[in-house]
């Protein structure tokens, strides 16, 4: 009985990675699904169940052998060498008449039924039953071709993945490399800056000088706007500050409390357990709250999401640093006063593409790699869709 192969059509050759002019993946794949499709043709040729039934029967052979071969052989115990025997006849009986190889067993048991047995009689009957072995083994042949044939097209997967990765990111070079690097950037540049450095600094005299209920208070509203990311106040801490009279001290205070002994605390608040309870837990929070929420990055968004944001940080900003907001609408009205698309890509490009990169545009190298990569992702592609899992 014939098996399908599971190559359905052949795979075009690209010049890629090695001498037959195909990824080395996607060779080692078609030879893997060739030694599956020779397995599953060793095995066809008698039948699975044919093979199972011969398997069976060489293991249960053979177990008997290894169970009895010591006490049988030599001065061993008489009783112990005639069960053997017996269990020997017995088993080769109860072997069906079609088994493949029967006779085989048959000779077997027939020179196991001696008076005496020694070393070598084992040794013969062993050698025997090499062709049994190799006959049941090749459903082994054939489990073992399988799991290299999955481990074969799982690594073209694996490659696929790497490449189309390649690919976008050498898109992606190419993209940039079409930027205007000569735009002036600092037309953007210099509004967001000025904007975040001053933000900063506001941010940081908040912190440094109002009541840490206060700070703390801003940061919670601030969940309603999702585009200003700042990390929540943990429960405990807000509801400590809220409620507590060391609560109007600014946060720097109540860090420096937060590492007092208690019997130091004692003499600044009336309850310095209750403090180290709330405070100390999350100090680490308390030292990285600052302004990042608010500033806008560099290179920019896009312009819709640069209008968005503002507009939320605004917000936020209108109530520790009114005298900001001027200049986080100038940063908003960017899109429209700018060619800011045009300038913004010129600042992605400046900040993503280094030297040896603007080279390779330069000299074409990164438009012959896409090709190499498009070409072995159409290999490695086919090759998925022409060897089904298995």
């Amino acid at each position: 009985m014939a098996t399908k192969s599971l190559r359905r059509y052949s795979i075009p050759r690209m010049s890629t990675d090695n001498a037959a002019g195909e990824p080395e993946a996607v060779a080692d794949l078609r030879a893997a699904a060739d030694d599956l499709d020779r397995a599953e043709s060793r095995v066809a040729e008698f039948g699975e169940t044919q093979l199972s039934a011969l398997a069976e029967a060489h293991d249960e052979f053979t177990a008997m052998l290894d169970r009895y071969e010591e006490p049988a052989t030599g001065d061993g115990n008489f009783e112990t060498f005639i069960e053997f025997q017996g269990e020997i006849e017995s088993f080769v009986e109860r072997l069906p008449e079609d088994l493949l190889l029967r006779e085989t067993f048959e000779d077997c048991d027939a020179r196991l039924q001696q008076r005496r047995l020694t070393e070598a009689d084992f040794a013969d009957v062993r050698e025997n039953l090499e062709p049994v072995a190799d006959l049941a083994g090749r459903l082994e042949d054939r489990r073992e071709a399988r799991q290299r044939y999955r481990a074969a097209r799982s690594a073209v997967a694996d490659r696929l993945r790497t490449v189309r990765d390649r690919i976008e990111a050498l898109e992606r070079v190419e993209r940039l490399g079409d930027a205007d690097l000569d735009a002036p950037m600092d037309r953007l540049r210099e509004p967001i800056t000025a904007y975040n450095d001053a933000v900063r600094e506001a941010f940081d005299a908040f912190r440094r000088e109002s009541p840490g209920r206060e700070v703390l208070s801003l940061v919670a509203d601030a969940q309603q706007f999702p585009v200003v990311e700042f990390r929540a106040p943990p429960r405990d801490l807000q509801e400590f500050v809220e409620t507590a009279e060391v609560g109007l001290e600014p946060i720097p205070t109540l860090l420096e409390y937060a590492e007092y002994s208690r019997s130091k605390l004692d003499h600044y608040v009336p309850d310095p357990g209750a403090l180290k309870t709330a405070v100390r837990p999350h100090t680490t929070y308390l030292r990285r709250l600052d302004a990042d929420p608010l500033t806008v990055d560099w290179p920019p968004p896009a312009a819709e999401a640069l209008v968005f944001h503002c507009r939320e940080a605004e917000r936020v900003v209108a109530r520790f640093a009114p005298a900001l907001v001027d200049d986080l609408r100038s940063v908003r009205r960017l899109p429209k006063q700018t060619d800011y698309e045009r300038l913004r890509a010129a600042a992605i490009a400046r900040s993503e593409l280094d030297d040896a990169q603007r080279e390779r545009l330069r000299s074409g190298e990164v438009a012959a790699e896409l090709v190499r990569r498009r070409e072995e992702r159409d290999s490695l592609q086919a090759a998925i869709e022409d060897y089904p899992e298995h």
